[in-house]
């Protein structure tokens, strides 16, 4: 990325560069995801009804004939899945409850959790992110349930998401939850606003990693890559 880099922090952009440049430069502003203060007044019904109508203008805008049997019931599946599946991850309530268990066995080396397929979509322009993530931590005398490993992830991949912060924020939840900094989480993952439009690029794949705590002695990585590869 240019070194005059795109910033919207504290709601201003630099100059020179078109919100496609943004987009395509993929570009994240902050850990947390961006959301209205009262991105939660209106209730989940009433989202979905705004929203069948409002992809009813879009399917309209783009010729589209929503007469056709095929066609009429788009709006309001698309409506139910951006709040009840694809986005709802957006929505604290969805937050996965995480119950921790003594370390009875006394297994003090890493746990490795990998291949977790999640799926995404890029908030730059909302297509799919598909991908998988492997997760690794090293207990402080408490040990999570291996599907909530899955569960979290999935619970921060289903919203508009950039890669390196799905990484940021599955890595912080993780080392809240188990108390322990000795968390490590590498994502690799296919950008369909890669493969799909623009460049084109179907080959290519991008990797986010976060190594806390032990993770980021070299020998621990070695010995991490080692699992996830064999």
């Amino acid at each position: 990325m240019n070194t005059e880099t795109i910033s919207k922090k504290n709601g201003h952009q630099l100059k020179g560069f078109s919100a496609e440049d943004i987009g395509d430069d993929h570009l994240f502003t902050g850990l947390e995801t961006p959301m209205k203060p009262n991105a939660f007044e209106m209730s989940n019904t009433e989202k979905k009804e705004r929203i069948s109508i409002l992809f009813s203008e879009i399917m309209d805008v783009i010729g589209l004939d929503l007469t056709d049997d095929s066609l009429q019931g788009t709006p309001d599946r698309v409506a139910k899945m951006y709040i009840e599946e694809i986005f709802s991850g957006l929505d604290p309530k969805n937050k996965p409850k995480v119950a921790l268990f003594d370390n009875k066995y006394q297994y003090n080396q890493m746990l490795v959790e990998k291949n977790i397929t999640f799926y995404s979509n890029c908030e730059h322009h909302f297509v799919p992110i598909i991908g998988k993530a492997h997760i690794a931590y090293k207990s402080s005398g408490k040990v999570i349930g291996l599907s909530k490993l899955n569960r979290i992830v999935q619970y921060y991949a289903r919203r508009p998401q950039v890669q390196e912060r799905l990484t940021n924020q599955i890595a912080n939840e993780l080392k809240t939850v188990l108390e322990t900094e000795d968390v490590a989480v590498i994502i690799d993952a296919k950008h369909l606003c890669v493969s799909s439009r623009g460049i084109q690029d179907d080959t290519s794949t991008t990797v986010t990693t976060y190594y806390g705590g032990e993770f980021n002695k070299a020998s621990k990585i070695a010995e991490l890559q080692n699992y996830i590869n064999n």
